[in-house]
């Protein structure tokens, strides 16, 4: 669509929302980096940088009841659906006040009171866990939907059949999202993927999909949000395949020596900031106000860091809580 046809129809006011989340998600990947770097996070980072439209534009669609399950890349997920950005640098600092009490991590941050089941570690479990959620919302007749975000590496492993057949069979109140990246961690997933791609899987097993340019936040918005009341209204699953790119490597670590460097530098031309960025300045937005979206988000993040790198680590009586203990375990057990 050209961009002055676009214009007739666009929300300002909502796109230069988007624009902020997008910053507020690429400003706290950034500082996970700077912790990393600063040896205070323990373990891995996956960065989602370039890839913040899909989290903006599909989870921004979400209510706070609705239920969200995301990967170990998912940062940006976390808080699109509303986490606080302080808790979350506490919990990758493993400190107190962390979403999961400092427990958890980078891979693992849950917090329940936004509906953030919980991003996992595993490829592809998290798609069996969103059916088992759907199916009680469905058993319990609320009007909740779940939302199961995954990579493109995901596809090829089992869960992907299982979650997807079992939501098919019983109709189940959930958004299977397919975050493709093109890479399956250093691996070019079409290099190890068979026939059509994702959308041509889901369908082949009953489920609508669609497919959308994830780097177009509002294009993902548009096709989340029908798909969204699509699935409220008792439409049963459905399945969205979202192309992007992630401008990192696969780690905070990894300076991805096997994709070549024009290729990176082509895509950081259409990254979804920038884009939107673009559509903004069409709409007559100005550079000032552009970018007071990018030091508001950068400013909230350098607060967010400094709380948590101060913050107390947990104290050890903190090792035992929330330990299953039914059944009076061996003390030596632990």
């Amino acid at each position: 669509m050209p961009p002055d046809a676009r214009l007739r129809n666009i929300d300002v006011a909502h796109l230069r929302d988007r624009h902020r989340l997008m910053w507020r998600i690429r400003a706290l990947e950034q500082a996970a980096l700077r912790g990393l770097e600063a040896k205070v996070v323990l373990g891995a980072i996956h960065p989602s940088i370039g890839q913040e439209a899909v989290a903006a534009g599909v989870v921004g669609s979400l209510r706070r009841d609705d239920i969200l399950l995301s990967t170990h890349r998912g940062h940006g997920h976390t808080l699109a659906k509303g986490a606080s950005s302080e808790a979350m640098l506490r919990e990758l600092f493993g400190r107190v006040g962390g979403n999961c009490g400092g427990k958890g991590g980078s891979m693992h941050i849950a917090d329940f009171e936004v509906g953030m089941l919980g991003a996992n570690g595993v490829v592809g479990a998290n798609i069996v866990i969103a059916a088992g959620a759907a199916h009680a919302i469905k058993l319990k007749r609320e009007d909740k939907v779940v939302c199961c975000i995954f990579g493109d590496g995901a596809i090829n492993r089992g869960p992907f059949l299982e979650g997807l057949n079992w939501a098919a069979v019983f109709g189940l109140p959930v958004l299977f999202v397919c975050e493709d990246n093109g890479f399956a961690a250093t691996t070019r997933t079409a290099s190890v993927t068979a026939g059509a791609g994702p959308a041509a899987r889901a369908r082949a097993i009953g489920l609508p999909a669609e497919e959308v340019d994830g780097n177009d936040v509002l294009a993902v918005e548009t096709t989340a949000r029908a798909m969204i009341d699509a699935i409220r209204q008792g439409g049963g699953p459905r399945f969205l395949h979202a192309r992007t790119y992630r401008l990192t490597g696969h780690t905070g670590v990894d300076t991805a020596p096997y994709r070549p460097a024009e290729e990176v530098a082509a895509r950081r031309l259409e990254e979804p900031i920038l884009r939107a960025a673009e559509l903004l300045r069409a709409a007559g937005v100005s550079e000032v106000e552009i970018a007071a979206d990018r030091l508001a988000a950068e400013n909230e993040m350098a607060a967010a860091y400094d709380a948590a790198i101060t913050a107390a680590y947990p104290g050890a009586d903190e090792a035992y809580r929330d330990v299953q203990d039914i059944g009076s375990p061996a003390e030596g057990a632990f």
